[in-house]
């Protein structure tokens, strides 16, 4: 996974000083290490009979859906408000610098579905428990969260605590 890490660029003071920023962008680009990450991602579920893998607007999108094609499951973005076109599930959560608000599709996750949250990073876990909430209220087995990146200085898996947690990397 080091090799992994090696094609991920960090931007510093970005987006705001202070802040290290680690872009994937360079990784996704790199057909090895896409590669490599799918498969890893794949490999953590295979055998779990997931139904559905959900993908976290923006750059969870970027995973999720070539994931649920190789774990045969279904794709369900997650998304911000008022950019979903039928009914919808919504959760505020609170950001540093405020609160935002995810929603998600009233019909997207059956009850006793087998639901996978995937994401690029888990920073402060306040984005992937609110997700995680808005799968317990529609019913859903929330089987594992998994990321590429885990930045543990931020300790987000707290927030987590009482379900499955798997990153590729952590910084």
């Amino acid at each position: 996974m080091n090799d992994l890490k090696n094609l991920i660029r960090e931007v510093a003071d970005f987006p705001k000083p202070g802040i290290n920023f680690y872009d994937i962008t360079t990784l996704l680009k790199d057909r090895s290490g896409l590669k490599l990450t799918l498969d890893a991602l794949k490999e953590r579920y295979k055998g779990s009979q997931i139904d559905t893998v959900i993908g976290i607007e923006a750059r969870g999108f970027f995973f999720a859906p070539a994931v649920a094609y190789a774990l045969g499951a279904g794709f369900v973005p997650v998304r911000k408000k008022g950019k979903l076109p039928h009914q919808t599930t919504c959760v505020e959560y609170a950001l540093e610098y405020g609160t935002d608000k995810l929603e998600i599709h009233t019909d997207a996750i059956q009850a006793g579905e087998r639901v996978l949250i995937l994401d690029d990073v888990l920073a402060t876990g306040g984005t992937a428990k609110a997700v995680a909430d808005m799968v317990a209220q529609l019913g859903g087995n929330l089987v594992g969260l998994s990321f590429v990146i885990e930045l543990d200085f931020l300790k987000g898996r707290d927030k987590l605590a009482g379900h499955d947690v798997f990153s590729l990397l952590h910084y």
